[in-house]
């Protein structure tokens, strides 16, 4: 069994979407939820899909104690960040390398980095006058949004185009793929098991 945990920072909708997309899964399941602010929905809707939601705080997030013993119990091969806004620590990067991705809202490089999260990207977007935007699924790295990138998919930009407008876009094209990439990487490090060597 291949097992996610969720880092989210608000409301959850993707957060809720991977969790529905793996129920009855017999492989893979998502076994947490951590968020890093108390009162979030996205604590709401992990409860009432009956995974486990931690709260934490700063000093958790960068203490070995912390987190990552947390993480080792859970016995972790994937973390993913959807929708959440802290800079994932050295040593939660170091121990799990190649297993920490996330989820930005527009085509990167363009329109991310420290700051550049939700409507900010939107509008962004739409006031550099790119005819198209998206959503990048990229491993995690040291910098905010350099991470390599592992899947991309676009959408237009419409003239008279809000950042509601295109965040509506874009949330549709979050729901449609990154449940399926996720498996798609999971399915790969179970194939790879299983290759002699």
């Amino acid at each position: 069994m291949k097992k996610i945990v969720i880092f989210a920072s608000g409301s959850g909708s993707n957060a809720e979407n991977i969790i529905r997309y793996f129920e009855g899964d017999g492989q893979i399941r998502v076994v947490a939820l951590f968020c890093n602010r108390p009162g979030a929905f996205v604590l709401e809707r992990a409860s009432r899909l009956g995974v486990p939601g931690i709260v934490f705080g700063r000093d958790e997030w960068t203490s070995a104690g912390g987190i990552p013993a947390r993480l080792r119990e859970l016995g972790v091969d994937l973390i993913v960040l959807a929708g959440f806004l802290w800079r994932v620590p050295e040593m939660i990067l170091e121990e799990y390398p190649g297993r920490v991705i996330n989820i930005h809202p527009a085509l990167l490089p363009s329109h991310g980095g420290k700051g550049m999260y939700g409507e900010r990207v939107h509008e962004a977007v739409i006031r550099a006058g790119d005819r198209k935007s998206g959503i990048t699924i990229h491993h995690v790295n040291e910098r905010y949004d350099e991470g390599a990138i592992i899947f991309q998919a676009s959408c237009d930009v419409s003239p008279g185009e809000t950042p509601g407008s295109l965040a509506a876009k874009v949330h549709a094209l979050e729901h449609a793929h990154f449940p399926a990439v996720i498996r798609g990487l999971l399915e790969r490090d179970m194939n790879m098991n299983r290759t002699p060597y």
